[in-house]
Formats: structure tokens, C-alpha cells, sequence
């Protein structure tokens, strides 16, 4: 995606959201959006209010570090077919429903655990939902590329976010306001009769014209080199290895080859972009229950108004980006999420008041709904499309990875220093990635190789 197009008027940007694929976006978001904070932000909620130590909260939201590892079956997703799903939908659309079936599976399981004398059963099943939502976003992510231009990734990344912040609002609001008046159990039945809207999604879309999913690899000149070079070796041996070569190793040297000695750089600013926001999130509720606010207003301003207003964001970031382009919308991202995070440190210190809640909550889901659509545009952008799946599942997974990881450590820190001391802190962390932003904006790389 280039970083300087040119300005386009609001009516131009606007007008790319009537298009039915871009449409599309908001059902499969809805569909990736639902499962992310039911092992994550409400987990840790639901845990909290079970009496469950901050620690022990902190450690587990490790199960999430299974979005930033995505990368490593993702090349599966790319290229192997599903028997009997394949020929029904295809490649990516018999992938989507695959882990849409583990979601739904994995969250009446969660339903049925108790937290207190089943604390390892509920863990297991909430790995069996963050497998399956990461490979769920693989094939979405993967579908989202391929369906639509480049230009149009800016629309697609704003109603995906806009979706993926319903789901998030249904296992957020819905999900507390469920467990206020009925159980936790009850809560995370009903979400889980909420993955059939993506489901349905999944049989009403089209699979893409041109999917690079299936024997590609085999054109692959490194593929074709150690196939030349091997004639001696079992046949069984060749094809396994000759499919890694193509599927697994090509599409890494691709993206090296073709941003050279800026690679690395970009590399670590994906990973470092999302480090202040999720690393913060993971202690959100434990500090609004610690606070006193009940679970009714926790639904009702942290998990409902809040998502709605990061849609408002997401649909201005998208349009901004068709408008100026990503860098500039990214810079102003980064630089609201991180001064953000400071709001939390005075509301730690402030007593439990709705409206100082819903003006926290406020300001940051607007700044990580423009940084969001921002930031998934880049990432598209960056992706070669004839390793779509794979390519792009490295790049959210590295987004993922470092702050899922240090986040676990979240608990750890707000014991030792308190919630005021955590949030400084975590608004800190962002500043590198302002930092790379700038130096990529002067010193734009330019691709070796064409897309």
C-alpha cells in the first residue's frame, strides 16, 4: 500500500463502505471479535470475581499467546484442504467454518467449568477457543486480502474492526450483564449460540476469484531447485520437504527479499505497536473491580459504550486512511493510545463514578479504533498475495506475541507497584513505536520486488 495516495474527498473514501464484501467484513468480524475477549479481558473478570489472585489472572491470559503463535499452522491454512469442506467452500471459507465449529465447542466447555474446582479444565477449554479463533483469523484475514484491491483495504480493515467491536460488545456488555443476572455458565452459553452469525457468513460469501492457496508452491524456483537436486530421494521425502520449502520457507525469504535492510525494522515495529494497549487491557477489569464498580457497569460503560464508540473510530480511521494514507493516521494512532493509558492511572486514583469511567473509557476505544484501521491496513499492505494467509498470520502474530507475553507478567507488576504505577508504565512502553513511526515516514522503504 503506498503511503503517500492521493487525497481523495470524504464522498470518494466514504463511498467504498456500499460495496457488499466490504459489507461482508462486518459479519466475519463480528464472528473474530466474540471469542477474543471471552479468554481475555472478560476471562480475567469473570476470574477476578471468583476470587481468583492477579497473579494467577495474569498467567493465564497466556492462553492468548496462542494469536501471536497463529503464524506457525498457518501455512496449513494456506495450503492444505480440507476433506469434504474443501470441495463445499473452499479453501478459505472450509478453513472459517472449521474453526468456527472448535469456537462453539470450546466456549460451552468453558460454560460448564467452574472456576474455583476446575480452574485447569476451564484453562483447556479456553486454549481450544483461542486455537480456534486464531485460526479463524487466519482464514478471515486471508479472505480479506484476496477478496478486495489494496485501495480498499482501509474499508475493509474499518468495517472488520467495526464487526470484530460488536463481538467484542456481546462478549463484553453482553457477557456481564448476563452473568449479573444469571450465571457466568448462562453468559457463556448464549455466546456461543452467537458464533452461528459467522457460520451463516461463511456459507453466503464467495470465495475469492483467486485464492493462492493450493499448489502455488510447486512454481516456487527454490522448490523447484531442491526437486532438481534430489531425484535420488525417497518420493515421500521430497514432497514433504519440497511443500515446506514452498509453503513455510518462501513466504518469510519473500518478505525479507523484498523489503531488504528495512525488514527488520518493520518487523519490530509491528511487534512493538500494540504492546501499550494490550498489555494494559489485561488489567482493565481487575482495576474496576478493585475500584468497586459492579458488573453492571462494567457491561454497561466498559463493554458496551465502549466498543461502539471504537466502531466510530474505526469508520473515521478507515476513512482518513483512503483519504491521507496510512502513515500519517498511524502516527496519530500510536500517539493517542499511548497518552491514553494515562487516563487509567487517574482513574485509579479517583472512587467509582460512571461518568469518570465512561470519559476514560471513551477516549481510549475512540484512539484504538483510528489506530486499529490504521494499523490493519499497514499490515495488508505489506502482504504478498501469493502467500496471503501466511504472510499477513506473521505479521498479527508478531503484533500479538511480545505484548500478549509481557502482559502476562501485568499481575505481577500492579502487586509489586499498584494500578496508579502500572498504567505509567504502560503508556511508556509506547513511545518506541512512535519513534519507528517517525523513521519510516522519513525514510519510506521501497520494495525489491513487485507484488
Amino acid at each position: 500500500m503506498s503511503n503517500t495516495p492521493r487525497h481523495k474527498s470524504w464522498l470518494e473514501a466514504l463511498s467504498a463502505y456500499k460495496q457488499p464484501r466490504v459489507l461482508a467484513m462486518l459479519f466475519l468480524g463480528f464472528s473474530a471479535g466474540l471469542p477474543l475477549l471471552l479468554v481475555f479481558g472478560t476471562l480475567s473478570g469473570w476470574l477476578a470475581r471468583e476470587g481468583i489472585d492477579k497473579s494467577t489472572i495474569g498467567h493465564i491470559s497466556w492462553v492468548a499467546l496462542l494469536y501471536g503463535l497463529k503464524f506457525i499452522w498457518s501455512p496449513l491454512v494456506d495450503h492444505i484442504k480440507l476433506p469434504f469442506l474443501h470441495p463445499l467452500l473452499g479453501q478459505r471459507r472450509s478453513w472459517m467454518l472449521l474453526a468456527q465449529i472448535g469456537i462453539i465447542v470450546g466456549l460451552l466447555l468453558m460454560a460448564g467449568s467452574n472456576p474455583q474446582a476446575q480452574l485447569a479444565v476451564l484453562v483447556y477449554s479456553a486454549l481450544l477457543v483461542a486455537f480456534s479463533s486464531a485460526t479463524q483469523d487466519i482464514a478471515i484475514d486471508a479472505w480479506r486480502i484476496e477478496a478486495m484491491p489494496v485501495e480498499t483495504q482501509g474499508a475493509m480493515a474499518a468495517t472488520y474492526q467495526t464487526g470484530y467491536r460488536l463481538g467484542m460488545l456481546l462478549a463484553g456488555g453482553g457477557a456481564f450483564t448476563l452473568a449479573h443476572y444469571y450465571s457466568w455458565s448462562v453468559a457463556y452459553t448464549v455466546l456461543a449460540m452467537f458464533m452461528a452469525i459467522g457460520i451463516i457468513t461463511t456459507f453466503f460469501i464467495s470465495e475469492p476469484k483467486k485464492t493462492n492457496a493450493s499448489n502455488a508452491w510447486k512454481n516456487e524456483q527454490k522448490v523447484i531447485h531442491f526437486l532438481e537436486r534430489s531425484a535420488h530421494l525417497p518420493k515421500s521425502y521430497r514432497e514433504i520437504y519440497a511443500w515446506f520449502i514452498g509453503a513455510v520457507v518462501c513466504p518469510f525469504t519473500d518478505f525479507f527479499m523484498r523489503n531488504g535492510k528495512y525488514a527488520l525494522v518493520i518487523l519490530l515495529f509491528i511487534g512493538l505497536f500494540r504492546i501499550s494497549d494490550i498489555t494494559m487491557g489485561i488489567m482493565a477489569n481487575p482495576l474496576y473491580v478493585d475500584i468497586g464498580y459492579s458488573d453492571l457497569q462494567i457491561g454497561l460503560v466498559t463493554k458496551t459504550i465502549g466498543p461502539i464508540i471504537t466502531i466510530i473510530g474505526a469508520i473515521v480511521g478507515g476513512a482518513l486512511v483512503i483519504r491521507h494514507g496510512v502513515m500519517p493516521i498511524l502516527l496519530i494512532g500510536a500517539f493517542l493510545v499511548m497518552t491514553t493509558n494515562l487516563l487509567f492511572a487517574v482513574l485509579a486514583i479517583l472512587p467509582a463514578n460512571t461518568l469518570y469511567l465512561g470519559v476514560v473509557i471513551g477516549a481510549d476505544n475512540l484512539s484504538g479504533g483510528l489506530a486499529g484501521s490504521a494499523f490493519i491496513a499497514y499490515l495488508s499492505g505489506l502482504t504478498n498475495r501469493a502467500y496471503t494467509a501466511t504472510q499477513y498470520a506473521l505479521f498479527s502474530s508478531l503484533m500479538l506475541l511480545p505484548a500478549k507475553f509481557i502482559g502476562g507478567f501485568s499481575g505481577d507488576i500492579v502487586e509489586a507497584f499498584g494500578f496508579v504505577q502500572f498504567f505509567i508504565y504502560t503508556a511508556i512502553i509506547g513511545i518506541p513505536a512512535i519513534i519507528i513511526i517517525l523513521h519510516l515516514i522519513k525514510h519510506p522503504p521501497q520494495e525489491k520486488i513487485a507484488k
